[in-house]
């Protein structure tokens, strides 16, 4: 404005007179006129701005020496929480710079705050309920501060600080509120009520803390002794850093425990003796809560955790009673692929313990792994096939699997599951549930069972569980209808390059159908009878067993009996079986062969040549059936040809 007016009279002053001076106010003269003085106007704004600078920035300071002591002066909201961050003057007056990040600091911070807090509290208007707790539970701050204070490791533990730093905190909402509640008392009721349950939830969770940081002994690992011994020289530091991580699953907030998780996975994929040897069951109680943590990731890493303590095969039992079958059934029911698969993998090795088993029924786990077993994953439908056939070895929770369905689901595993192992899964469940229920035994035949186990025995190495599971169906299925779906081919392939198990099984599938003469006669066409005669040189003394039950059967039809006496192998065999000592169970149907065969004059020789006679007289002393007859034949015999020689 000033510019302005003062240009305004200048031209004026020329315009008046123009005449006079018109050489000297010539249009270039006017111009550089002007410029001078434009450039005199701003350079008197400059300085006169750089003198009124120095004003404002003096005057800054006076809102920050506003600070949390024990006056009665009400705190400004805009004052930073944490002090030891304000910018300090660096004159002659300032105070001696502090470790703002000690566990000191913080507790000085702290013992100042809990006087102030509580003069504030009690002096708080509205919500009288809500405030009598806080101050009752700020008067419970100074015995825990003492308390952890007093420890000998106080201030060379970083959980002290971090904990500190909480109880600061809470000190300070407690303040400002108690001031929001004196200036507004009656706006915001919603707001100040939620933030005061809030300040509750704040003040619980630091004394909760407090208490288990002392209680848990985690102060004292901070300066563990060095050790002698080189043996134990990482040990003890290792311990150390593990006991921090599982006090961190306990204290602190939600972030804390989460990098506890991340750092305790990271141990036990390095050193899992150094967790498993500190762990109790606060620690495992602890993990167990953070499976139901509202992060799918910190979900995911307790569960790789948690698999890790289950396939360690040390605390099994812990896990379970602390409550770990829950969270980890819901884990599979609802889990992410990485905790589905982790929650699955646990339960199969859990559900190994027949109790256990039961609590997984009773907590609605079948539902879950029979879905899983449906639409999982190769991994995850593994580990639920296997947790099925786990829970259908107990036999009173079988009828509980077959009301949701596990038949169908585990003949359908049988025809397109996805790994060799699922399908042996399968067939051992199926084997399970029929070994003592006709009712599933007719639902296994209705749903084609049968076939599919058939056509599972067609692989190169034939399994146990699907012939066993076979045993426990063929007596209720017709003989033709046996033959029809091509039983004895598959048994010849079982007896000829099956497992020892699955030999066995054979032998006693053959023994529940060879009841017909029909039947024997097309088992002997088949060639079984050989092949059950090698049976009888394994080591296994029930394998033994089952196969002579199985030639005695068979031998009993006359040309399965001579295809016996052919056998160079089937009289020493058979002789080996007399043994009297008690764990041979073989030697009643070992007795009912020999005698069979002891019409034939060369049969008789080599029994007599291998020893029966001195088997039978001591089995004749133990009154054991058939005995004395056989040995009355072979002395017969014997009497007969000395006769001869003389």
């Amino acid at each position: 404005m000033q510019l302005t007016v003062l240009s305004s009279s200048v031209l004026l002053f020329i315009e008046s007179k123009k005449k006079v001076f018109g050489l000297l106010f010539s249009p270039l003269s006017l111009l550089l006129f002007s410029a001078l003085l434009f450039f005199g106007v701003v350079r008197f704004l400059k300085q006169k701005k750089e003198v009124e600078k120095p004003i404002a920035t003096a005057a800054a300071p006076v809102k920050a020496t506003i600070s949390f002591g024990h006056h009665t002066s009400r705190p400004s909201k805009e004052i930073p929480r944490d002090h030891s961050h304000c910018p300090q003057s660096m004159g002659e007056d300032s105070e001696p710079i502090t470790d703002t990040d000690s566990a000191n600091h913080w507790l000085s911070r702290a013992q100042q705050l809990v006087p102030t807090a509580l003069d504030k509290s009690r002096a708080a208007t509205g919500f009288p309920g809500r405030w009598k707790a806080i101050v009752s539970k700020l008067e419970r701050v100074p015995p825990c501060l003492s308390d952890l204070s007093s420890h000998h490791c106080f201030a060379k533990n970083a959980l002290c600080t971090e904990l500190l730093q909480s109880v600061t905190n809470a000190l300070t909402d407690a303040l400002e509120l108690a001031n929001r509640s004196s200036e507004q008392p009656c706006i915001g009721k919603l707001q100040m009520q939620s933030d005061l349950d809030a300040l509750s939830g704040k003040l619980d969770l630091a004394l909760r803390d407090c208490s288990l940081l002392i209680k848990t002994g985690v102060l004292g690992d901070a300066t563990l002794p060095p050790v002698a011994a080189r043996s134990h020289e990482s040990l003890a530091p290792a311990q150390a850093n593990v006991c921090e991580l599982l006090a961190r699953l306990q204290i602190s907030h939600a972030e804390a425990k989460h990098r506890a998780v991340d750092g305790l996975l990271e141990w036990m994929r390095e050193d899992e003796k150094s967790v498993l040897s500190v762990l109790d069951r606060s620690n495992i109680a602890s993990l167990i809560q953070l499976l139901t943590a509202t992060a799918p990731k910190v979900r995911e890493k307790t569960a790789t955790v948690i698999c890790l303590l289950v396939e360690s095969g040390s605390c099994e039992n812990l896990l379970v009673s602390e409550g770990v079958l829950p969270p980890l059934i819901r884990l599979a029911e609802s889990g992410s692929a990485v905790g589905r698969e982790k929650a699955v993998v646990s339960l199969q090795r859990l559900s190994m313990c027949a109790d256990t088993t039961r609590s997984i029924v009773g907590h609605g786990g079948v539902r879950p792994l029979i879905e899983i077993c449906q639409t999982g994953d190769s991994i995850c439908q593994l580990a639920s096939a296997g947790a099925l056939k786990n829970l259908s070895a107990v036999p009173e929770v079988r009828q509980t699997l077959a009301g949701e369905g596990i038949i169908r689901v585990m003949i359908n595993l049988l025809d397109c599951g996805i790994v060799l192992g699922t399908k042996e899964y399968a067939a051992q469940c199926l084997q399970n549930l029929t070994a003592s229920n006709d009712s599933l035994r007719r639902s296994v035949i209705l749903e084609g069972g049968t076939r599919s186990l058939l056509a599972y025995l067609d692989g190169p190495l034939p399994q146990e569980s699907a012939v066993g599971a076979l045993r426990n169906l063929v007596g209720l299925i017709s003989a033709d209808a046996l033959m029809s779906l091509g039983l004895l081919p598959r048994l010849v392939h079982v007896l000829k390059d099956g497992s020892l198990g699955a030999k066995q099984a054979a032998a006693s599938t053959i023994c529940r159908i060879s009841s017909l003469s029909e039947m024997k006669k097309l088992i002997g066409e088949f060639g079984c009878a050989p092949l059950l005669v090698r049976m009888l040189e394994t080591k296994s003394n029930s394998a033994r067993e089952v196969a002579a039950q199985a030639i005695a059967s068979l031998i009993s039809y006359p040309p399965n009996s001579r295809e016996v006496k052919k056998d160079e192998k089937s009289v020493p065999s058979l002789v080996q079986l007399l043994d009297p000592s008690p764990q041979n169970t073989a030697r009643k149907y070992a007795i009912s062969c020999l005698l069979s065969l002891s019409s034939s004059k060369r049969c008789k020789k080599l029994m007599i040549s291998y020893g029966a006679v001195g088997y039978l007289k001591k089995l004749c002393e133990m009154d054991v059936a058939g005995a004395k007859k056989l040995l009355e034949r072979l002395q017969r015999g014997k009497l007969r040809s000395l006769f001869r020689r003389k």
